[in-house]
């Protein structure tokens, strides 16, 4: 039987692999019946990706510093999305930490005609909802037909989410502060993965502010 509980991912425990000149990853967590991947990506100031072809897509949760391309720039707390075919060319100026949630492979390209732009949200222009007393969230992206959605999360100083379980699954990035689970405490900058099937409860001592991207829907346990 499956492993449904939640994994915690250390991002200081792995190591930084070179993608091209002035760029590094640190792969986190792969799924590769579904071609998926997380990684936190480190741009040095001034490196450059040439142009490419999304053949899935991609969301971008840009930690610190700014990256840009042909369609504009996404800077630090802000979201931008790749869609399917997209095809553009990526820079920093002065260089950027981001998370990346990857579907699927790129390929060089040499010209955009006809392709879908990437888009970029600012969270800053959207509303606080609340999720349940103690927690508030901003709905960032949504995709109906997969049931995907990213959102901003914040969890108010001994808030808790009470005993659920994931139909789909869910990748957490904590952005400040800290929350816990049945399988340990997610620190500041670390990963958690919810696969399908898992049931736990989520609390928090402090607060926290976390960047989720989410698969399916849970079901309240009684």
């Amino acid at each position: 039987m499956a492993d449904t509980s939640s994994q915690i991912i250390r991002v200081d425990e792995v190591e930084w692999t070179p993608i091209a000149a002035g760029l590094k990853a640190k792969v986190l967590w792969s799924d590769a019946p579904t071609k998926r991947r997380a990684q936190i990506i480190r741009f040095d100031p001034g490196a450059k990706l040439p142009m490419h072809r999304h053949r899935g897509d991609e969301i971008l949760f840009v930690i610190e510093g700014a990256i840009g391309d042909e369609h504009g720039v996404t800077r630090a707390g802000c979201l931008g999305y790749r869609p399917n075919g997209c095809v553009h060319s990526v820079s920093s100026k002065n260089g950027a930490t981001a998370l990346a949630v990857v579907m699927g492979d790129i390929e060089p390209a040499s010209d955009a005609v006809g392709a879908p732009p990437s888009q970029n949200i600012n969270p800053y222009e959207i509303a606080w909802t609340e999720a349940i007393p103690g927690v508030r969230q901003k709905h960032l992206w949504h995709e109906k037909e997969t049931r995907r959605r990213a959102a901003l999360v914040r969890f108010e100083p001994g808030a808790q989410l009470p005993r659920h379980k994931h139909v789909g699954d869910e990748l957490i990035f904590v952005i400040e502060g800290s929350n816990s689970d049945e399988s340990g405490e997610v620190l500041t900058g670390n990963l958690n993965y919810r696969p399908n099937g898992c049931t736990h409860s989520v609390t928090t001592k402090n607060g926290a502010t976390i960047f989720a991207l989410v698969t399916g829907g849970v079901e309240m346990m009684t």
